[in-house]
């Protein structure tokens, strides 16, 4: 297997482990925050997504710029 996949696989466990942890630890914050994506409008949660984004390509390109 080589490392990009390596990689790959083990930010898509990571993600499921937050996630579970999410849904496990705080249910009513979880219920509440998708009463609040299902009434915002699609501009708000597009700009949300996209902010959301930006911030997932910095902390990569901190975390890159830390490792060189």
């Amino acid at each position: 297997m080589t490392d990009f996949i390596y990689y790959i696989l083990t930010a898509l466990a990571l993600v499921c482990v937050f996630e579970g942890l999410m849904y496990a630890l705080f249910p009513q914050a979880v219920r509440k925050m998708m009463i609040l994506a299902i009434t915002m409008n699609d501009q708000k949660f597009r700009q949300l997504g996209l902010s959301i984004v930006i911030l997932g390509f910095m902390t990569l390109w901190l975390i890159y710029m830390l490792k060189t």
